[in-house]
């Protein structure tokens, strides 16, 4: 029976997203660049911010299947194999909103960079000191999306090698316990991750609003 064994873990991806403005058109000042960029590289996260539903979708459609799967005993094999087979494509399409997430996420960042030479003609020591914060904090946000991205993948590559041993009919209980565990410990370590990032995210749109004050930027904060 595979009933009592579970894949304990398919955590949701939802991340805390950089907040964008909304009403405000600059460009002449080196501030005014700056803030150009910045929210150009906000726009440029759309793509991010729409694999987001689909993604915890596929998650949840994989975990169904998978609860399905070890809901049924061995002599109903047949249906098994189908399902994992199932589940396998499933996680192939994850790895592909994937993809794209993360090409979102580079595009954002290279955008962001074009920031980076602008700080020193800043008017003021307060808003000189504001954007190295914000400049240190994306990089931070940038490199926890790097891990997280890394690890996100190889757990779903590791949900596939389970997905695929489930098709065996040799698979012994040892090998199904020890791939879960895998699994499992993957999982772990993309909730570390994911739980960086969303600081990072978060300590982001709170120092590139005070880089706005101290730059005397009249944004319109949208809703």
């Amino acid at each position: 029976m595979l009933r009592k064994y579970r894949l304990g873990i398919i955590s949701l991806f939802f991340c805390f997203l950089m907040v964008g403005l909304a009403g405000c058109q600059f460009g002449g000042s080196p501030a005014e660049k700056m803030y150009d960029h910045l929210e150009e590289a906000v726009a440029l996260e759309d793509q991010f911010r729409e694999q987001q539903e689909p993604l915890a979708k596929a998650e949840k459609k994989e975990q169904d299947i998978y609860n399905e799967i070890v809901a049924l005993s061995m002599e109903e094999f047949d249906k098994i194999e189908k399902l994992s087979k199932e589940a396998e494509e499933n996680a192939e399409q994850r790895l592909e909103y994937l993809k794209k997430e993360k090409e979102s996420i580079d595009e954002a960042y290279e955008e962001f960079e074009e920031v980076k030479d602008l700080t020193e003609d800043l008017e003021t020591d307060a808003a000189k000191k504001d954007a190295k914060s914000l400049i240190e904090i994306m990089d931070k946000r940038y490199e926890a999306y790097g891990k997280l991205h890394k690890e996100y993948k190889a757990a779903v590559e590791q949900d596939q090698e389970l997905y695929s041993s489930l098709q065996d009919k040799e698979l012994t209980l040892e090998q199904l316990q020890e791939q879960i565990k895998v699994v499992n410990e993957k999982y772990g370590k993309v909730a570390k991750h994911k739980e960086s990032f969303n600081k990072f995210t978060s300590e982001f749109n709170e120092a590139k609003k005070a880089f706005y004050e101290s730059a005397e930027l009249n944004v319109n904060y949208g809703e």
